[in-house]
């Protein structure tokens, strides 16, 4: 018989393999995508609730040098700088560790965990006492401009030994 006289046909090959439904091992690591995505989202909502009293007391340090830059009045300024300081570190470490701090154990604290010692011994050393300083000096002897990025540093770093 001649080979070519023979009825044949190609071969068949069965249809591809579609994707649904997924086996059990794709269902296992979407579940587990999921559940990484949802913890990621968690931890990011918790860094950024924690941050919120930094970005609010920024937030207010930019107000305050604003209104000092309109007004000139360095001592509402450093009496607003002081408050706002204070309740910005309340909100940064325990309440019984800043609470009770005055004078120069304050600005010793404020120093903790910064790389200069911008309040014992910088700029920021003139908090202690210029909100009752005599007004009619007005900012002689005082650098206003370094007290105020004393104090934005202070801000933006977090206390040495708190979570924030």
């Amino acid at each position: 018989m001649d080979p070519t006289q023979l009825p044949l046909r190609d071969l068949h090959l069965p249809p591809d393999i579609g994707w649904w439904p997924m086996a059990p091992g794709w269902w296992v690591l979407l579940a587990i995508a999921a559940a990484a995505l949802v913890w990621l989202s968690y931890q990011s909502f918790l860094r950024w609730r924690a941050g919120m009293p930094r970005r609010s007391a920024l937030r207010q340090l930019s107000l305050l040098v604003q209104q000092y830059r309109e007004s000139g009045n360095v001592q509402q300024l450093s009496i607003e700088l002081s408050e706002l300081l204070r309740r910005a570190m309340l909100a940064y470490a325990p309440r019984d560790e800043v609470a009770g701090l005055t004078g120069r154990s304050w600005l010793r604290w404020l120093d903790r965990g910064m790389d200069e010692k911008s309040f014992s011994a910088g700029p920021g050393q003139s908090l202690d006492a210029l909100p009752y300083r005599n007004p009619e000096l007005g900012d002689q002897g005082v650098d206003v401009d370094g007290l105020i990025d004393a104090i934005r540093k202070r801000l933006q770093t977090p206390v040495m030994g708190s979570t924030n």
